[in-house]
């Protein structure tokens, strides 16, 4: 962030995609080359032939940051879009071939891909846990999967279906393996710096985070005066925001941080961190500024970061949302 370099542009067989890292101005990724330039750069080797790169897209803009830069390093991009979760924008987006998915058609997956060419894959965007206790059939192939679990969290089960395609000739590569750039860099991302009660939050937090993430339980804690007044599990972290922001309302209207207890700050502090050994082919911690309006909303004054594992989805627009609102970012070294 304030550390990465602006000083590369062009060099021999390098592709500067600057507006992919920093430039939409639109919701939804921008595809012009023209795009804003930003302070910031990142430049990636390119492809030195069409090769085919399936792109496996969930909900938010992931997928769409992931197939800019696929296609700005050469790649043909075929996207397996999931009728449940993907954004249909994605048709207009530059892809070779769009093919629409329902969740549960695994096998589906692997025969469109086998038979577009493709041998490498990425998975970008959510696909809400949630989903895998929704009505969605499984196709026999992820019914299969399915029972042959012992445990149904993100970890085990996106690692079963990534055992499935590699069986099957399709590597899945890392989520972030064409957007390093926007990978959070350790050091204070704001302008304000976290106080001495946030940093004791930021402390107590990634202990509790950590434990819960041993566990695959979820990523993410909001903490107050060294407290832990919430945990995600399966309703992710914006919704875990949300919840925290309502308990501290609540304690206000019942009087419980009346009295004595008012001298506590009221003031919450979210920690993300990645899990012990992430897995950065699927399940890749991510914020975006709705993250941020979701804190300001609920009265949280300071978020702490893993560095080189958590991806700012909209970039600079993350860090500009967190000054305006006075909030405090930092991002540290994962400690396990």
């Amino acid at each position: 962030m304030r550390t990465w370099s602006d000083s590369r542009l062009w060099q021999p067989g390098h592709l500067l995609t600057v507006h992919l890292l920093w430039g939409a101005a639109s919701d939804i990724p921008s595809t012009t080359p023209n795009a804003r330039l930003a302070s910031r750069v990142g430049v990636f080797p390119v492809s030195s032939q069409k090769e085919k790169l399936g792109l496996i897209a969930g909900n938010g803009k992931f997928p769409f940051l992931v197939l800019e830069a696929a296609r700005a390093q050469g790649y043909e991009v075929v996207v397996a879009a999931i009728k449940e979760e993907t954004f249909p924008e994605i048709e207009g987006h530059g892809a070779a071939a769009v093919h629409w998915l329902s969740l549960g058609e695994l096998s589906k997956l692997i025969e469109m891909f086998q038979r577009e060419g493709v041998r490498r894959a990425v998975m970008a965007g959510q696909v809400r846990h949630k989903q895998i206790f929704s009505s969605i059939r499984p196709d026999w192939r992820l019914a299969k999967l399915l029972l042959s679990l012992t445990t149904r969290n993100t970890d085990s089960l996106l690692g079963a279906i990534a055992k499935v395609l590699g069986d099957e000739g399709i590597v899945l590569e890392k989520s972030t393996w064409l957007l390093e750039p926007l990978l959070v860099k350790p050091g204070v991302l704001t302008e304000r710096e976290p106080t001495e009660q946030e940093r004791k939050n930021i402390e107590y937090g990634r202990v509790v985070a950590r434990q819960l993430a041993r566990h695959d339980i979820g990523q993410t804690v909001v903490i107050a005066e060294s407290a832990c007044v919430a945990v995600e599990a399966m309703e992710g972290t914006d919704a875990t925001i949300e919840r925290a922001g309502q308990i501290m309302r609540s304690l206000s209207l019942d009087g419980s941080l009346h009295g004595d207890a008012s001298t506590l700050s009221r003031a919450l502090t979210v920690v993300k961190i990645a899990k012990p050994n992430q897995d950065m082919r699927f399940d890749v911690p991510v914020i975006g500024v709705k993250t941020i309006e979701v804190m300001q909303a609920a009265g949280a004054s300071c978020l702490a970061l893993d560095a080189g594992k958590c991806l700012l989805l909209d970039g600079q627009k993350v860090i500009e949302a967190a000054d305006a609102a006075g909030i405090a970012m930092i991002a540290e070294e994962g400690k396990v």
